[in-house]
């Protein structure tokens, strides 16, 4: 599996793997360190702790690392009026008459609590090249569907401000 990033998503996760080996690396190893010195392993929360947040750092790293090698990049350059990636787009939603928000971004940093779509739901499938006034139909799954218009498209957004989703 290749995730679509940005060549500003693997920025940010070099440099989060770059503060995660030389910062928090040798702090979770001075807790180990510190963990230890207090005597009987068996019975000793802070150890298993520490080693615990110490495991979880070990993990990220390697996520991250294997996220940025087999990472598929994208270009999040898009023609203007044309909806591409990084760009805030306004829908209104027929069914429910209803007008909305999104900003559609590489998986990562996807958060449908903060409107941020991903280009491979289906609704950033859907938009994903469309121009301003373009009616089109989000297909859901096989049986449900629903058409969007395209309002407004802003390409000029920045994306400094998103953050890498945490698992």
């Amino acid at each position: 599996m290749y995730d679509k990033l940005t060549e500003s998503d693997i920025e940010k996760m070099k440099k989060e793997v770059e503060h995660r080996k030389l910062v928090v690396r040798k702090e979770a190893i001075e807790a180990v360190k510190e963990a230890r010195a207090q005597g009987d392993l068996s019975e000793n929360f802070e150890y298993y702790a520490a080693k615990r947040e110490k495991n979880m750092n070990e993990s990220r790293i390697r996520y991250l690392e294997k996220m940025i090698k087999t990472a598929e990049v994208v270009s999040d350059v898009s023609n203007e009026g044309e909806v591409g990636l990084n760009n805030k787009i306004t829908l209104y939603f027929e069914e429910d008459d209803l007008e909305e928000e999104y900003k559609l971004v590489t998986n990562v940093r996807a958060s449908s609590l903060n409107n941020l779509i991903s280009l491979e739901s289906p609704l950033g499938k859907a938009i994903m090249g469309k121009k301003q006034g373009d009616k089109v139909f989000v297909k859901v799954n096989d049986s449900y569907g629903y058409y969007v218009v395209i309002k407004a498209i802003d390409n000029s957004t920045d994306d400094s401000e998103d953050e890498i989703r945490r698992f």
